[in-house]
């Protein structure tokens, strides 16, 4: 007996019903259409939930200042968390002794004008803080500065130039000029906070830092010391190291 192609075959069939064809077709629309939209709205819930997520995991607020010592140079480094309390009396006179090498420093500070700048450094020199740190910066003409706890004469710590104690001071204006032979907190970037530790002796008039940094202090005996430190500065790799800080004592009267 004779095959027939199938496709001969097949038109021998009866048509199939065109309300069935539609019904199918209507029920993968519709069952795609559903498909759609739960993938659209998980999508979306996903990137609402992952959105909670980063706002809850932001960066938390930095640590506070350690107060675990560093050691530097056969000695402690001292970190602080905040600035000391007030324990001067702005009614009686202090008078810093800076002690190097090359002679003594004596200056005279400013604790009515400016009560914070010379309570703190009253309190770091009384708790030794200085005691081996380096000028680190000696500009001839411009300032001698002073107070970062990286600068030793240790060829093994890098000295930064931008250490400090663990905090900012909040500027204070004294009403003192930037005059030659001053003695000013400094101010990292300007603006209403200074350096916690670090100071600087002028050379000569600076005009253009007044209203800037803090101005604690004046040079009453012992320029000539200022005069004979080494010129350095923490950017210049082959500068000299400084000359070192034995200790700064308090007198009080």
């Amino acid at each position: 007996m004779r095959r027939e192609p199938l496709a001969a075959h097949t038109r021998t069939k009866a048509p199939f019903p065109i309300s069935l064809l539609f019904e199918v077709k209507l029920f993968y629309w519709v069952a795609l259409v559903i498909m759609v939209v739960s993938v659209a709205a998980g999508a979306f819930a996903a990137n609402q939930t992952n959105s909670t997520n980063n706002s809850s995991t932001a960066t938390p607020p930095p640590a506070e200042a350690s107060e675990t010592p560093v050691e530097g140079e056969g000695r402690q480094v001292k970190s602080y968390d905040a600035e000391p309390q007030m324990s001067i009396d702005t009614a009686k006179k202090y008078t810093a002794v800076i002690t190097t090498d090359k002679g003594d420093v004596r200056l005279e500070l400013f604790a009515s004008e400016a009560p914070h700048a010379v309570n703190n450094f009253v309190f770091l020199a009384r708790d030794g803080f200085y005691d081996g740190l380096t000028f680190f910066r000696v500009v001839p003409d411009f300032v001698a500065q002073a107070g970062d706890p990286t600068c030793t004469t240790d060829p093994t710590i890098t000295c930064t130039g931008s250490g400090g104690p663990g905090y900012f001071l909040t500027r204070e204006d004294s009403g003192q000029a930037h005059d030659a032979g001053v003695v000013a907190m400094a101010a990292p970037q300007g603006g209403e906070e200074v350096n916690g530790s670090q100071f600087y002796i002028t050379y000569a008039a600076e005009e253009y830092l007044d209203g800037r940094d803090t101005v604690f202090g004046r040079v009453v005996e012992g320029q000539d010391v200022l005069d004979s430190l080494v010129p350095t500065d923490p950017s210049d790799p082959t500068a000299q190291t400084g000359d070192k800080i034995d200790s700064i004592t308090i007198e009080e009267t």
